[in-house]
């Protein structure tokens, strides 16, 4: 508790952007959000008062980190599952749980539970040989994807493999795998949840997601000419699969949709990138409602601000963002309306340095003011 305000401590692992957003939907609030970061120089750190440096990989760091925490939580899913049980076993409340989490943590988990909780998702298989990877594919048909079981993000661990020999340069014996059967889809979705310990559930509309070589660069909420059925299914396949796995706080879950329906892609119980443009874009903010799930608070209404909300990530260009200060001044004297979050990082080719978010009631001019002003900030020019 905090001694000055009365209020509960948060302490939240992980000092990336996600965190620094939750820091800045915990100050209106009223709570002290604790950071535990490898560097003083990551985009919380840089922003919030109470910051620990340390490692997530150190159980005494993690556990010298705890004190005085009422709650913990995540900014990635990156903390060893045993040391969160251990965490667990001397007291503390982490939210969410091991046994939540590791569904995030281990694609072959989630995969195996979405399955015995009937959750339509790709034909798959753990693999570990050249001649696991063939017995798949030639059962399920060629294309495939390879994936790496844990520690894999934004692309990274992602193999879409034409054949079995392409799997003989990227399988290590020290690294577990799985293997999916590639569909055609339509297009990406995501459906964002929350949840308290008391079980209360909320939900944002779905949103679509566009992706350039694994990395997400647009969010458009809500998802265009989806129909009410597919959202339905989608809102109702994120809240039974937040019950069933006993997740607490925010969950994304990332969809495909196909001619036949939604499947699930992947799992994220965190903030995510998909639930940035809930910040200007839906009453109660994902950062927000992530607060208020942990701490087992009432939780916030999700409705939308606004018909039309698009987020587009800022990426650092060809120069990394050089000249970046230059690029906000004119960025924001030509697009007045977009709002801009820069995350605190050192520019560099690729890199997520920010994102920009618009809203209106017109889908294309939205779009169009979302997408110039966050190529600009990329990559300069003339705005």
């Amino acid at each position: 508790m905090d001694s000055h305000t009365g209020l509960p401590v948060v302490g939240m692992v992980g000092g990336g952007q996600l965190a620094r957003m939750t820091h800045q939907a915990a100050i209106p609030l009223g709570q002290s959000l604790r950071v535990l970061a490898q560097s003083p120089d990551d985009g919380a750190a840089l922003v919030a008062t109470d910051v620990v440096i340390g490692e997530h990989t150190s159980y005494d760091d993690l556990l010298a980190f705890a004190a005085g925490c009422d709650v913990l939580t995540f900014d990635h899913e990156q903390v060893p599952n045993e040391l969160i049980r251990a965490l667990a076993a001397e007291g503390y409340a982490v939210r969410p749980g091991a046994d939540a989490l590791v569904h995030a943590q281990d694609k072959a988990v989630m995969r195996e539970a979405l399955d015995r909780a009937g959750i339509p998702g790709p034909a798959w298989s753990e693999v570990s040989t050249v001649d696991d990877v063939a017995s798949f594919g030639d059962e399920q048909g060629w294309p495939v994807v390879l994936k790496v079981a844990r520690g894999g993000y934004d692309g990274r661990g992602v193999w879409f493999l034409p054949d079995a020999a392409a799997a003989a340069d990227i399988l290590q014996p020290d690294h577990a795998y799985i293997v999916e059967q590639r569909v055609p889809i339509l297009r990406e979705l995501a459906a964002l949840v929350a949840r308290s310990p008391f079980g209360q559930v909320s939900v944002w509309p779905i949103v679509e997601t566009v992706q350039h070589d694994g990395i997400c660069v647009e969010v458009i909420a809500p998802a265009p000419d989806l129909s009410e059925e597919l959202a339905g299914q989608g809102a109702m396949l994120a809240v039974r699969l937040a019950d069933a796995l006993g997740v607490v706080g925010v969950m994304a879950v990332e969809l495909f949709e196909t001619a036949d329906g939604l499947l699930v892609n992947e799992l994220a119980m965190r903030p995510h990138n998909s639930g940035h443009w809930t910040i200007e874009g839906a009453r109660t903010s994902q950062f927000e409602q992530h607060l208020r799930a942990v701490l087992d608070y009432p939780l916030g209404t999700t409705t939308m601000t606004a018909p039309w909300v698009v987020m587009a990530n800022v990426l650092g260009g060809p120069d990394g963002g050089m000249g970046i200060d230059e690029r906000v001044h004119h960025s924001m004297a030509q697009w007045p309306d977009v709002k801009l979050h820069l995350y605190g990082k050192s520019p560099r080719p690729g890199r997520k340095l920010g994102h920009v978010t618009t809203l209106g009631s017109d889908l294309t001019e939205v779009r169009a003011r979302a997408s110039a002003a966050a190529a600009y900030l990329r990559e300069g020019g003339d705005p």
